[in-house]
């Protein structure tokens, strides 16, 4: 039985040839304003082989539970238009904990 559930696997994997040409970079991030400096690490990721660039980023609340200077969308929003394909919110324990839990997270 489970030869045959991961000959399936294999069989629906070469289906979808071009998802093994997928190399996926993530980035944790504040964005903080969202910088040039920002914008270059999204470029370096592509030119380095990405196909996709996903960024975890705190909410409107950053690390040691300080104000954002912008709301999360217009950061996302900044983010998104210099070359990243998804922003996901860092949940807000970890967003407004110190260096080591915010990695955590």
């Amino acid at each position: 039985m489970i030869i045959c559930s991961y000959y399936i696997i294999i069989q629906k994997y070469n289906d979808f040839k071009e998802f093994r040409e997928m190399l996926i970079a993530g980035i944790v991030a504040e964005y903080n304003p969202f910088h040039k400096g920002h914008g270059a690490l999204l470029q370096y990721c592509r030119e380095r082989g990405a196909s996709h660039v996903v960024a975890v980023m705190s909410g409107n609340f950053v690390q040691r539970g300080e104000p954002a200077l912008l709301d999360k969308w217009t950061r996302a929003e900044a983010a998104l238009l210099c070359g990243a394909d998804l922003i996901l919110e860092l949940p807000l324990p970890y967003g407004a904990a110190t260096a080591e839990r915010f990695a955590f997270g």
